[in-house]
């Protein structure tokens, strides 16, 4: 077995950590390997030389994209503020799409997406890419089968991956596939890595991305959910406190809102348990109290429901408290 040709595609304002992470990935592989059999990683862009990342950082480009010829084993496209024009650059997307019959896989990370789906290489396909722009690679791309919830998704011969770090899960998948576990595990091991990280990138998100409402009394009864949720919070109270019928506040909040009244309590009840989860040491059976809960066995489950993980390994994951 020869080396594989793994080729990076960047762009002005692309994102380092999606070139670097997996870079680093591969690179560590290539301990585990028999000699030869690793990967020969290659960065490439429009023309060679330095190209500006976000951020002020240069890295350096050692072909054009014109240079870059012959088989592939795997073509990963990055992410970045300047995913947008990369995009709309018709010689870069011909080239991508060329490049791409000639890759035994192709792969994006974070933003990197949308050059993939711009070169139709996503149609007819399930992809990701970075949480805060799944809805607009699904309204720009209808043909592509967004999840929105998953860290990476591998569909055929194509890979896709949620945001930034993400694109670090995605490269410790592929050396599991070339090499097996035992390698993917090493890597991990050496990069303080998860082989398989827990829950989808929900975890991540911004849970309180609802739409605020225009209408006053639905921002007022916002506010005071926020301020009682160890109350009872049902529909019949808030429609009360909003001044409208049960049925008519239930239209106008979702409609204002995008959710239901019942899901956006359950939302706001299950970000204030993260919060108290990342900054506190008080214990879940109290946060299951304060947050309206009721009983941790409840904040298990709707924990979980919600973020693919327990209320325990969020709090190992990402606390801070002391």
């Amino acid at each position: 077995m020869t080396q594989r040709r793994v080729v990076f595609l960047i762009y002005p304002q692309f994102q380092v950590l999606d070139l670097t992470g997996p870079y680093e990935v591969l690179g560590q592989a290539d301990r585990w390997v028999p000699e030869g059999e690793g990967y020969a990683v290659e960065i490439v862009a429009d023309r060679p030389g330095a190209v500006r990342a976000w951020h002020g950082i240069d890295v350096v480009a050692g072909r054009g994209i014109q240079q870059c010829e012959g088989p592939l084993d795997t073509l990963v496209v990055v992410g970045g503020p300047g995913d947008r024009e990369a995009a709309d650059d018709e010689e870069l997307v011909r080239w991508l799409k060329a490049a791409a019959g000639r890759a035994r896989r192709v792969a994006s990370v974070c933003t990197g997406a949308f050059l993939l789906a711009r070169a139709g290489l996503l149609d007819g396909r399930r992809a990701v890419t970075h949480w805060a722009c799944c809805e607009r690679l699904a309204r720009e791309h209808p043909d592509v089968t967004v999840a929105p919830d998953q860290i990476f998704v591998h569909d055929g011969e194509v890979w896709t991956s949620a945001g930034i770090t993400a694109g670090m899960d995605l490269a410790l998948a592929m050396v599991e596939e070339d090499h097996g576990p035992e390698v993917s595990r090493a890597v991990a091991r050496t990069l303080v890595m998860f082989v398989q990280r827990p829950g989808g990138q929900a975890q991540f998100s911004t849970q309180l991305a609802a739409q605020r409402p225009t209408r006053k009394p639905l921002r007022d009864v916002q506010a005071w959910v926020a301020d009682h949720l160890a109350d009872d919070l049902t529909v019949r109270v808030l429609a009360e406190r909003a001044g409208m019928s049960e049925r008519n506040f239930t239209r106008v909040f979702r409609a204002e809102t995008g959710r239901t009244p019942a899901a956006y309590v359950e939302t706001v009840r299950v970000e204030a348990a993260r919060a108290l989860l990342e900054t506190t040491d008080t214990t879940v059976e109290a946060i299951a109290r304060v947050c309206g809960f009721g009983s941790a066995e409840t904040l298990h489950r709707r924990f979980k429901q919600a973020l693919g993980v327990t209320p325990g390994q969020y709090r190992r994951h990402f606390s801070s408290a002391c």
